[in-house]
């Protein structure tokens, strides 16, 4: 007869306790309920568990302590963690830790069904403890290197770092331009055991082809003209820690071909020098092009992509995330707000607002966009007027779109308000009026479809003064004209 299956749920929340127990105990398995960290850890001690799901915040050990108890165990069962807090910094370490999954509250039934069948599969095959070394390591992640997001697939990549953090296996981060791959080679580094080690960033399409080679490998002096001195590379800097190849794809072919001995042998041979030298570093790889495509083309080796992409990461655009946006503005602007002096916050519809961008530079072009209304704007409560100036940039029906007649015509001044400053402009009422008059009479003709008569009662002028105004503006009514002669005619086929 096969054991019966017991799962211990520690909540502080009598409600969460409630549910899965009557989930779980409907499946036919044993659910006990610990509402205490001391109470869960004396009934781990006590009973055999195939299963736990532990929260984070306790109000007495905190859920990373007990689970750090449980992985002590010689068989330790899969622990599911859950929390109301999700953070990067939680995601990381709870897997960093050893949970076997990490999930955020509010929870659906179907995903606690799902995950709690791929655990219990998961427990039969464990008889040993999975790892020994997943002990606790001290989270180096500095405040300019944080990640910010509660997205699912922000989510998703705070779980592979927890995973891959204490690992050496090569990882390839791919994503857009801007969407923070940089953020997550530091997030591996300062997750792992190497994080007292140095982390050294290469970009490989800021440095000269010819010269990459050197500045990776160093070379000896004399190696060619101008090597005066010998120079140590960026693999012998990176010796112990981590190397992060930013722009991997932009890499030349015969560079790439070295790379991959370095991978393969760890060893390096300096610029002009013969003798190899032994090293221990960590490759992260990172690049915002397609590599299947390179290869293609010929233009990058299968077998150093095969190397590298042991563990892909995919960092999704800021347009697939916007839930994260709000998140990220208040990141950035308690950022700037401590780093310049001035404390600044942001409406609710400045939010909106930066939400209707579809962000093609995604979280760099937004930080320099709250940057740059941050420093500009006069006022402590940043709102949408902060932010038109984007639409100089990249103008967006969507944007434009619930702004005043008022609010268009401030950003169209602001367009030439430098030339006005200049003094290279005069009669300036004189000319905003011709602005706005023009494609007013004309939107008016071509409503009335060329009828003079309508179209200056719409208007509320006079005839004659309507005439006027067309020559001076030099107005062709003849199109509108046409427009009406084209839609008696359709009128007359109808």
């Amino acid at each position: 007869m096969e054991e019966k299956i017991n799962i211990l749920v520690v909540d502080d929340e009598k409600n969460i306790c409630w549910i899965l127990k009557k989930l779980f105990t409907h499946k036919g398995y044993n659910v006990d309920e610990a509402y205490t960290g001391r109470e869960a850890i004396e009934k781990i001690e006590k009973n055999k568990y195939n299963l736990i799901f532990l929260d984070i915040i306790m109000p007495d050990v905190l859920g990373f302590e007990i689970l750090e108890k449980i992985k002590a165990f010689p068989t330790s069962p899969p622990v599911i963690i859950m929390t109301a807090q999700s953070t990067m910094k939680n995601a990381i370490e709870a897997m960093k830790r050893g949970a076997f999954e990490y999930i955020t509250k509010p929870f659906e039934i179907n995903e606690i069904e799902l995950i709690t069948t791929k655990a219990l599969e998961s427990y039969k095959k464990i008889v040993t403890q999975i790892d020994n070394k997943r002990q606790k390591k001290s989270e180096k992640f500095e405040e300019e290197f944080t990640i910010v997001g509660k997205s699912q697939a922000i989510n998703n990549v705070f779980k592979i770092i927890g995973k891959v953090a204490n690992s050496d296996v090569t990882v390839l981060i791919q994503g857009e331009r801007g969407t923070g791959k940089e953020l997550v080679a530091r997030a591996i580094h300062y997750s792992s055991n190497r994080s007292k080690n140095p982390f050294i960033p290469v970009n490989c399409a800021a440095i000269p082809k010819e010269l990459l080679e050197s500045e990776l490998f160093g070379y000896e002096k004399g190696a060619f003209t101008g090597a005066v001195d010998k120079k140590i590379g960026k693999f012998e800097l990176a010796h112990t820690g981590t190397l992060f190849l930013d722009e991997i794809g932009d890499m030349s072919i015969e560079l790439q071909a070295k790379i991959l001995r370095v991978l393969e042998e760890k060893e390096i041979v300096p610029v002009g020098g013969g003798k190899p030298v032994k090293i221990d570093v960590r490759i992260v790889a990172a690049t915002n092009q397609d590599l299947i495509e390179l290869i293609r083309n010929k233009m990058f080796r299968a077998d150093l992509y095969d190397r590298l992409n042991q563990i892909p990461i995919f960092l999704p655009p800021l347009r697939e995330r916007l839930e994260d946006i709000p998140l990220l503005v208040k990141h950035f602007i308690a950022k700037f707000s401590s780093e310049i002096g001035v404390k600044k916050t942001i409406t609710e519809e400045a939010l909106n607002f930066l939400k209707s961008y579809d962000w093609p530079g995604n979280v760099r072009e937004l930080q320099n966009t709250i940057r740059r209304a941050f420093i500009i704007s006069p006022n402590n409560v940043l709102d949408k007027h902060d932010f038109l100036f984007m639409m100089k940039v990249i103008p967006k029906e969507e944007m434009i779109h619930g702004l005043s007649l008022e609010e268009i015509i401030d950003w169209k001044l602001n367009e030439f308000m430098k030339i006005i400053k200049s003094g290279q402009m005069e009669n300036v009422y004189d000319f905003v009026i011709s602005q706005v008059e023009k494609p007013l009479i004309k939107k008016v003709l071509e409503m009335t479809r060329g009828n003079q008569i309508k179209a200056a009662k719409v208007l509320g002028l006079n005839r004659n003064t309507l005439r006027k105004k067309i020559k001076e503006q030099n107005i062709n009514c003849k199109e509108f004209k046409i427009k009406r002669v084209n839609y008696k005619k359709r009128r007359k086929n109808e």
